[in-house]
């Protein structure tokens, strides 16, 4: 399957060390494509595991991560409006 995960980490006291920890996870995982947005394909299994890496870190009362989900990247038209930074080109 195809994802795009979007996380927004509060900046508490433990705030930096969430987000560190939250995006070195899933930049094992995902293409970082811009600040706090990872996008790529990725099997069920590896998504749970990703998932269950990312469930210590987020608080829940704080933060909030998001994940749209897509059969293949074909099936998601994507637009960019200003500055054009597209770091998935390389991908077949």
């Amino acid at each position: 399957m195809y994802i795009v995960l979007v996380y927004d980490i509060s900046q508490d006291e433990k705030g930096q060390r969430r987000w560190s920890r939250i995006f070195k996870i899933c930049k094992k995982y995902l293409s970082h494509i811009q600040n706090s947005v990872f996008e790529g394909e990725i099997s069920k299994a590896q998504l749970m595991k990703m998932k269950n890496e990312l469930g210590p870190y987020i608080n829940n009362e704080l933060d909030s991560v998001i994940i749209f989900k897509s059969r293949q990247e074909k099936w998601l038209d994507k637009e960019f409006l200003g500055k054009v930074e597209d770091k998935t080109g390389f991908l077949l």
